[in-house]
């Protein structure tokens, strides 16, 4: 076997071994997400004075509205990504969420591109619609709800896995 033939079948060996952890990472966004927004709307909705006289600083409409508004869609989007239910639903609140905090809060910490991609909220942003795009993945109470409704002719007309043309 040469060296050619060797590297194809270490390939396909890893890829055989790896393609088995397919669900890993989108549970591992949606768990990262929930992390992050479960506490945030939490203390958020412990202290709505604190956020509503933060968002009155900004700028923001209807400060004591939006800050509702925010802490219940962080803490309630946080609950359905850590178990996976309606999750592409539930990014949207946080996608809008973050982008406002990134044009508002955010905006004079950012200098160029390299402040922009450093911070905090675009990371969240960017993991949010990965959830937004992706759904749940296999492992969430989407992933469940899928297969226990999904028809035997219907599994069997889906692309295979790997084919996205």
């Amino acid at each position: 076997m040469n060296l050619r033939e060797r590297l194809t079948v270490l390939r396909d060996v890893v890829f055989a071994r790896t393609s088995r952890l397919d669900w890993l990472p989108l549970l591992l966004v949606r768990l990262c997400l929930a992390a992050i927004f479960i506490p945030s709307g939490w203390g958020k909705l412990h202290d709505l004075a604190k956020v509503t006289d933060f968002f009155s600083e900004l700028g923001i409409p209807l400060p004591h509205l939006n800050a509702v508004v925010v802490a219940v869609s962080e803490l309630a989007c946080g609950v359905a990504l850590l178990v996976g239910a309606v999750s592409r639903l539930a990014a949207i609140p946080l996608i809008v969420s973050m982008t406002i905090a990134i044009l508002t809060a955010r905006r004079a910490d950012i200098h160029g591109v390299a402040d922009l991609f450093a911070l905090d909220e675009l990371i969240y942003l960017a993991l949010a619609v990965v959830v937004l795009v992706l759904g749940a993945g296999a492992i969430s109470a989407d992933g469940l709800i899928a297969r226990r409704f999904s028809s035997p002719r219907a599994a069997s007309t889906q692309t295979p896995k790997g084919d996205r043309s």
